[in-house]
């Protein structure tokens, strides 16, 4: 008498987002966790800070890390460690803020661009092959150099500058979606362009998107930085990571080392980890590569 196996058919996994992004990209999870953390570090400051941003104790100057100040003080006795996460509340303020405006330009511009094609599409495309041969950082200091340096500025110039170069990407991807044949269903019809453009290719191009802001928080960062650092970025007494490069950092940095190395590694560990979690969003929210590994 055989024995009678019972049945088990083998059930499809299905997997949220966040499982089968840290089972294929361990990597951009563990971005993602970095990018978190300074995120909440910005938004916490004045929970978690141990002492104000610009509390002096010259009793205390050039101290190394110790229990009581775990970055060291600077030239001045101010503590490090909240110098550095003040300095994440602003990069995180700035680089969503300037992420944000650039990537509703790219997809405003990329959108109507990609979709309507012919004399349209040549003309935004020349003017943005015209805006795209300036270089960034020497449109930035001109710009801050004329208006002064300051928050809005830095913002409403980086959305600009990457806002528009960035279109490309997006009609890249509109192109592709519009011959799509549920587009040309839909135009049948009679829809209205408002309306195919809302319900039909803007969700379709949601993916492009998302990594797009995702990748320009890093280049926002690293680019207020680099104005900070020429002394163009947020006006003092506001602690930022490039001017604490630029002042104290160099300055001393080879009677307290840890001047620059925390300002540093702070900014080399959001923009890594924010690359490495832009890449593995592409790689998962794309359907061609969603077989690969």
């Amino acid at each position: 008498m055989s024995a009678v196996l019972p049945m088990n058919p083998a059930q499809p996994r299905r997997n949220g987002f966040f499982a089968r992004l840290w089972r294929d990209k361990p990597l951009g999870a563990a971005g993602a966790v970095v990018l978190g953390l300074f995120l909440a570090c910005g938004l916490l400051v004045d929970v978690i800070s141990p002492y104000g941003f610009n509390e002096i104790a010259p009793l205390d100057r050039l101290q190394a890390p110790s229990a009581a100040h775990w970055f060291g003080t600077d030239n001045l006795g101010r503590d490090v460690l909240s110098r550095c996460l003040h300095g994440a509340q602003l990069s995180v303020i700035i680089g969503c803020s300037a992420a944000l405006l650039a990537t509703l330009i790219s997809a405003l511009v990329g959108i109507f661009s990609g979709y309507f094609g012919g004399r349209i599409d040549m003309a935004v495309q020349r003017v943005v092959d015209a805006w795209m041969s300036f270089p960034d950082l020497i449109v930035l200091i001109v710009v801050v150099s004329v208006l002064g340096p300051g928050m809005p500025q830095i913002i409403g110039t980086l959305g600009l500058l990457l806002g528009i170069g960035g279109s490309r990407i997006v009609r890249s991807a509109v192109v592709s979606v519009r011959e799509h044949m549920y587009v040309h269903a839909a135009q049948s019809i009679g829809a209205a362009w408002p309306r195919i453009l809302w319900k039909h290719v803007l969700p379709n191009v949601m993916p492009p998107i998302i990594v797009l802001f995702t990748t320009r928080v890093g280049t926002v960062i690293l680019a207020e930085s680099g104005l900070s650092f020429l002394g163009l970025g947020v006006p003092p007494p506001a602690p930022t990571w490039g001017s604490m490069l630029s002042g104290s950092g160099r300055t001393y940095m080879f009677q307290g080392p840890w001047l620059a190395l925390a300002p540093g590694l702070c900014l080399t560990a959001v923009v890594y980890a924010t690359n490495v979690f832009g890449d593995a969003l592409r790689d998962l929210l794309d359907p061609r590569m969603r077989g690969s590994r």
